[in-house]
This record gives C-alpha cells, structure tokens and sequence, in this order.
C-alpha cells in the first residue's frame, strides 16, 4: 500500500473521529480554518476568480474537505453551473488527485449515456498559485444530499416508497461499480450521494435567477501581475509577505498594516498593494451567504463539509413547507466523492469509511472488498427510513466507540433496516 496515501486517510479518520465526539476545534462546518492555506496547502480562492484562462468563474463556496475546498462556478464555454474541486498542492495530495482522477475518468468512459448514477468528471487541470500548483476538478453540478433530505423529514424518516426510489438509484451505482468496474468507494454515507436538483427550487441557482458573477477584466490583471512577481526578483522575506497578504485576501480581511511599511519596503509593498486592491474588488460583489451543517457529519467532497452542493440550507421554513417541498422533491441521485476510493485488485489503506458506517471487516483489520459498500449502504437505508443513525457508537472506560458498535445488537438492528426496504 501507498504509505502517503494511507497516511492522508489516517488524518481523514482522526478528523472525524474527533468531530463525531464533538471535539473539532476552531473547525466548523462552515470554515476550514486558516492553518492549511501555507505552501503546499489550501489555495487561496475568491469570489470572482477565474480558471482556466478565464473558462470557469466562481460564483460561491460550496464546501470544504481535509484535501480540497470546493466551488460552485460558472462555464464561460458552455454556459451552465459546475463544481470545482480545488486541491490541497503538496505532492501527496497532487498523487492522491490524480488517483481519483484515474478512476473518475474510468468511471465516465465506461457510462457515456449518463444512466450508471455515478458523478460525471467534466475536465480537470492544473492551476498555480501562492501556495504552489493545485489540481482542478470539474464536476457537474448537482443538488441536495441525502443528509439535507433526512433534515428536511425533520429526522423522522422518509416513506417507504420514497427510501425504495432512491435505494434503486443508489444501488444501480454501486452495481456499476462493483461488478463492472471492480471499484470500492469506501466511503459511501448519506453525505456522499447528492440528488440531481435542490429540494427547494429557489436555491438552486439553475432556477433562481441569481444574477451570474463575471470577472472584472482589470481587477483580473491586476491579481496576475501580482502573483506573477512571486516568481520573479522579490527576495525570499518579500515573496512571504505577499503570500500572506494573498492568504488574509482568502479570508477576507483586508488588513491596513501593511500602509506602515510602504516606506520601509516599497517594492514589496507595490506588489501587496496590487494583491490587496485586486481583492477588494474582485471581494466588493457580495458573497452568498453560507449556511451551517451539522459540525458532526463529516464530508470531503465532492461531498464536502459546508454549503452548497449537497447542503444548501439550514433555513427550510416552516414544517408544512418542508413536507411540501419533500413530497415534490426529484429523488434521482448519484454517487460522488471518490477521493478515497480504490479497486478490488489495488487498496490503498484499511482505514475507509466513516465511523457510523464501518463495516466489521475494516474495525477488525481484515480484509474488505465491495461488501464494505453495501454494508453502508445497509445503515443508509436505516437512517433514510427512521432518521436516526443506525450505529451511534461513543467510548467508554473499559471500550472505545469501535467495540460499541461492533457489539451493539448488531443482528437485530441490520434486519430491522433491511425489513425497512422490503
């Protein structure tokens, strides 16, 4: 096995452990703090910015994972709304990229008609940046997951013939992916299987009407000049500043301190002045606001902590709304995020899956293959039809959450959930 990239899992599995005890730091669901926007980490994304030679616009955040932020974006090519992953730039992330994107492109060669429920990759690329050079991924947009759903059913569960229609859906991805292309997802929870469209209409910006985002040409001149001085004669301390400035831009506050130094350090002053003018600018369009996610379900998106696909809105109105909205609601889906993914043939680590959906095999170190899929898929169809998580594990003094939940009343409660969809 990779040891970088059974590394990177590892962390992942730590983060949510921790946030499933609810102990996550400064971390929300909202905000992937400011640690990782260093060299080798986040890139530094804002509102109004352009990939691509200008081919894809961002419109607003979507969501955040250990890896990647993600974006919702606008194809200036073809003229519709797409998601953009961009990824963390240290060489094990780029590698752990571009193995997704291998499978990816598996994936979408083997289903050109568009009917194997699997998220499509639309284009990838390389960008660069301050804090190195970052895999691009391009994905269709899509609406709610399944999560936002069960919310929606204020946690009493969906009905029968509901679960069943998207259990169909469900299973025709993973039948796709087991047995005609030998891939595990590995990591297969509500969070991670996104319906086509947004339960409410009017936060879907394919319906909504929300005017579109476009650069503005000299704002956009000014940020690559800017940044383009990072590679030129700037002295090693000038280069850490501006890559400072460029993070604070992320963040956006703008900070004043820097008119103090302008005397002291004209050059690097000049070339803050065009990162933090292109900024406020380019940041001037007001932001669509975020909205707040349960801070104990984890996603990497595709599925990703945050807002935006797949969790777009913790105001769903009154109760007689939202049953409204839910008994409309198209329940086709997909499957996304195989970030972690791998193949019968090639795995990259025993540490897979969210806690709450972990299959015995991998808590007990052995062996996994397909089944670990459809033993998540098993506690989705619980959680679907009751609203509840069917394993909820917490330690104790003398046991830890994973012999909780190896232990608890585990044949009862696994029929219970498969009587639930018959």
């Amino acid at each position: 096995m990779d040891e970088k990239r059974q590394k990177q899992q590892q962390v992942k599995v730590e983060e949510e452990d921790r946030s499933s005890s609810g102990d996550s730091g400064d971390y929300t669901s909202e905000d992937e703090g400011t640690e990782d926007y260093r060299r080798g980490g986040y890139h530094a994304v804002r509102i109004g910015d352009s990939f691509k030679n200008g081919r894809y616009v961002v419109q607003s955040k979507l969501g955040w994972g250990h890896f990647s932020t993600v974006w919702l974006a606008w194809d200036t090519q073809i003229s519709r709304y797409v998601a953009l992953k961009v990824q963390k730039s240290a060489q094990h992330y780029t590698e752990a990229a571009m193995d997704e994107i291998t499978i990816l492109q598996q994936i979408a060669e083997g289903d050109p008609d568009d009917k194997k429920c699997v998220v499509k990759l639309l284009d990838h690329f390389k960008h660069s940046g301050p804090n190195g050079q970052h895999v691009c991924m391009v994905f269709e947009y899509l609406g709610d997951n399944l999560l936002t759903l069960i919310k929606y059913s204020d946690y009493r569960g969906l009905p029968i013939h509901k679960v069943k229609e998207i259990c169909f859906n469900v299973l025709v991805g993973l039948d796709y992916l087991h047995r005609q292309l030998s891939i595990i997802h590995t990591d297969l929870k509500p969070e991670n299987i996104l319906l086509l469209s947004m339960i409410d209409p009017s936060k879907d910006p394919r319906k909504s009407g929300v005017p579109l985002i476009l650069p503005n040409s000299k704002d956009k001149s000014a940020l690559e000049s800017a940044i383009a001085r990072l590679n030129g004669d700037l002295s090693r301390n000038q280069k850490k500043k501006v890559r400072r400035k460029a993070k604070r831009a992320a963040q956006g506050c703008v900070e004043k301190e820097f008119s103090a130094e302008a005397d002291a350090d004209p050059e690097t002053s000049a070339a803050e002045e065009l990162l933090g003018n292109a900024k406020l600018n380019v940041g001037s369009t007001e932001e669509q606001p975020t909205r707040s996610e349960n801070p104990n379900r984890l996603s990497d998106v595709d599925g990703t902590k945050g807002t935006g696909m797949g969790n777009q809105g913790a105001k769903r109105g009154s109760r007689s709304t939202r049953q409204q909205l839910l008994a409309s609601a198209d329940l086709k889906c997909k499957l996304v995020d195989f970030g972690n993914a791998c193949w019968t043939y090639k795995q990259f680590t025993n540490d897979i899956q969210t806690r709450q959906y972990r299959c015995p095999e991998v808590i007990l170190g052995s062996k996994y293959s397909t089944s670990a899929d459809m033993w998540s898929f098993a506690c989705i169809c619980f959680e679907l039809a009751t609203g509840d998580v069917l394993f909820d594990p917490h330690s104790g003094d003398n046991f830890d959450r994973d012999e909780v939940r190896i232990s608890f009343r585990i044949i009862i409660i696994l029929s219970r959930s498969f009587l639930y969809c018959l």
